[in-house]
């Protein structure tokens, strides 16, 4: 190959290499592969009129300091936990952030151990066999259960069915990664919160390779039907998918024991608090898909002097190691999140998680009853067990309650015509008299 004169040498491509490209792709050049419109193509001038740093910081301050200060009573699939500062001053140790993948463990014991660690407790909270160490999102790791449900079973049917209640931006991912496969989404009907047993055994066939429930569901309930569930699934050769996350693992039925062969959710509700758009994936599964996990498993084996060490074991979605036999194109994941779950697990322990987990029990059945006492408001909609947040019904217009709730400092959920959903934890709890308080006067 002739020396590289310009451009970066980690694209060693010359003149040559590029027209022979374009003229396969039939393009005349470069900038003809991107499609940018005009209005927000860049010229070469931002048009941004230089200012001193104390100036931007002063501008900044304003724009912020015009926000809303608003007192979350949300969740529907983002929890805000409290996240004990140990997190924080663990998690920012510069060995930890300057970090990328853990290719090389020889520098990396210390994070690799971590990631070790995360698996670990997501093994013992699921009672499945393997856990990677993370992923993007819950919905980026249902659509990999979803592609997983294809390589895995002996059905050559090409449904995926799903609860008629999941949550939409959800639903659009799975969608997006249902697509390539040609694979169909279908809806089974859920009642009361929890999944219509009878209507799923109808939607069933031998066409179906995947059924996906929730635990606890979008709105809030304990899902009471997940044996049921996974026998009909199992009845009929499909895939049986639980989403959940670890606080309320640590609480509910293991997916286990409920015959679940996929654990898909999301753990940000440690160690992060509500991000509205940040997450973190978690995907745990049987030990006979270990090699078709999307994602990198943390092991542990031993070096040269025989002292325990920990590796990268196993890579299956890196296309640059199995390119055309990858299980996934997806090439990073969410280390340092996975991280600061298993640092905030770790400070609660094993009796202090599933305390956190019973006052999520506890503070919506609580909320729910003060609720149902307000003229106007009917709470829980749904006669089940709640988990962080449940359903309410307004006599007045929803949409009027929640912009009345809004000018009064509170954010809640807009779910239906005369439906709102209200979401508690630890870190609301102390705004709880307030919000009641809010809600009969705009009730």
């Amino acid at each position: 190959m002739t020396r590289q004169t310009r451009g970066s040498p980690y694209a060693p491509h010359d003149a040559t290499d590029t027209e022979a490209m374009l003229a396969a792709v039939g393009a005349d050049s470069e900038e003809a592969l991107f499609d940018i419109p005009e209005s927000v193509r860049f010229d070469g001038d931002f048009g941004i009129e230089a200012r001193s740093e104390r100036t931007v910081h002063r501008q900044v301050e304003l724009a912020l300091g015009r926000n809303d200060d608003l007192t979350e009573f949300m969740g529907r699939g983002h929890y805000d936990h409290y996240v004990p500062a140990l997190v924080d001053d663990l998690a920012s140790r510069q060995e930890f952030l300057t970090s990328y993948t853990q290719y090389q463990p020889e520098v990396a014991q210390g994070f690799l151990q971590a990631l070790f660690e995360y698996q670990s407790m997501l093994v013992e909270l699921t009672g499945l066999d393997v856990a990677n160490c993370s992923m993007y999102d819950a919905a980026s790791a249902l659509g990999e259960a979803a592609t997983l449900s294809q390589r895995v079973r002996s059905v050559s049917g090409d449904r995926i069915l799903v609860p008629d209640q999941l949550r939409e931006g959800k639903r659009a991912v799975l969608e997006q990664y249902a697509d390539g496969p040609d694979l169909s989404i279908e809806t089974y009907p859920t009642e009361a919160g929890n999944v219509d047993t009878d209507g799923l055994a109808d939607a069933l066939d031998e066409d179906a390779a995947m059924v996906y429930a929730e635990n606890p569901t979008v709105s809030g309930a304990v899902e009471e039907s997940l044996g049921a569930v996974g026998d009909l699934a199992d009845d009929h050769d499909a895939l049986f998918v639980l989403g959940s996350d670890p606080v309320a693992l640590a609480l509910l039925e293991r997916p286990a024991d409920v015959g679940a062969d996929v654990v898909v959710g999301e753990a940000s509700s440690l160690g992060l608090g509500t991000a509205y758009g940040m997450g973190m994936g978690i995907f745990a599964t049987r030990e006979e898909f270990l090699r078709q996990v999307p994602g990198r498993l943390v092991g542990i084996s031993e070096d040269a002097t025989d002292r325990r060490a920990f590796t990268l074991t196993l890579q299956t979605r890196e296309q640059h190691i199995r390119k055309e036999r990858a299980t996934s194109n997806i090439c990073t994941n969410q280390a340092l999140l996975a991280l600061r779950a298993a640092i905030h697990a770790a400070t609660l322990g094993p009796d202090g998680l599933v305390d956190l987990a019973e006052d999520c029990v506890r503070l919506a059945e609580d909320l729910a009853g003060r609720l149902d006492d307000v003229s106007g408001i009917k709470a829980p909609v749904h006669d089940r067990y709640h988990f962080r947040e449940f359903q309410a019904r307004t006599d007045q217009p929803a949409a009027a309650v929640a912009s009345d709730l809004e000018t009064e400092g509170f954010a809640v959920h807009v779910v239906g015509e005369h439906r709102i959903q209200v979401c508690v934890t630890d870190a609301n709890e102390p705004a709880i008299d307030s919000f009641v308080d809010a809600v009969e006067e705009v009730a």
